[in-house]
């Protein structure tokens, strides 16, 4: 079986992509970074889906970004809860998926690696630059440039198979893979008593996805 870094967050997309990577016969590498995020209830959730997927190991990696702030899930601004903002919102984090592929990268060349799989959308989305499929592009570009594999010949790919689908048909993509979507979390902005706000674009966007999917969603 070859081998995959899978950029976990617990989150419903990359639940759904670790299954579909799954299904297809890969064997996974899980990352789950806990950069001190306002959400750190999704660590837990990333831990339980690691293991109902049985993945060959999974890593949750320390890498504290409230140092940077510059976003609502790194810094004390406020969450919005008034619907998804016109434009990049503030719970863009400068550069996050930068920041974590790279991460991916460097582990997946360490372990013999040489496919990336995230869990990026550019329909149903926040509108955030690095869930784009130019990113994705220029990212897998980079990486065949600066790394030792990608110039001696064994190229990197990365994996985006939610990239065209909405949030509905991540929903049914999720079924159909058979992800522990029970399992996972996707609120910024949790309640004391560790409940979804149900008003932040994630979980608003959560839930359009499961209405017009026509599913009940699990974990509500």
């Amino acid at each position: 079986m070859k081998k995959a870094v899978v950029l976990l967050s617990g989150g419903l997309d990359s639940t759904t992509v670790a299954a579909i990577a799954k299904t297809q016969g890969w064997l996974l590498l899980a990352l789950t970074i806990d950069y001190n995020q306002r959400h750190r209830i999704e660590l837990d959730h990333a831990a339980r889906v690691a293991a109902a997927l049985e993945v060959e190991r999974h890593i949750v990696l320390p890498l504290d970004l409230t140092g940077f702030g510059g976003s609502a899930l790194t810094s004390a601004i406020d969450v919005p809860k008034s619907g998804v903002e016109p434009g990049i919102p503030v719970t863009y984090v400068p550069a996050r998926n930068t920041i974590f592929l790279s991460v991916a990268l460097g582990w997946a060349e360490a372990a013999g690696a040489r496919d990336l799989f995230i869990g990026v959308n550019a329909l149903d989305y926040s509108g955030y630059p690095d869930c784009r499929p130019d990113f994705i592009a220029a990212f897998e570009a980079m990486a065949n440039t600066a790394t030792k594999a990608g110039v001696e010949g064994e190229r990197f790919r990365v994996h985006t198979p939610l990239m065209q689908l909405d949030k509905a048909g991540i929903v049914h993509a999720a079924r159909a893979a058979g992800a522990p979507i029970e399992l996972t979390w996707s609120c910024y902005d949790p309640t004391p008593a560790g409940r979804s706000c149900g008003l932040c674009d994630s979980c608003r966007l959560r839930a359009k996805g499961f209405a017009e999917a026509g599913i009940a969603d699990p974990a509500a």
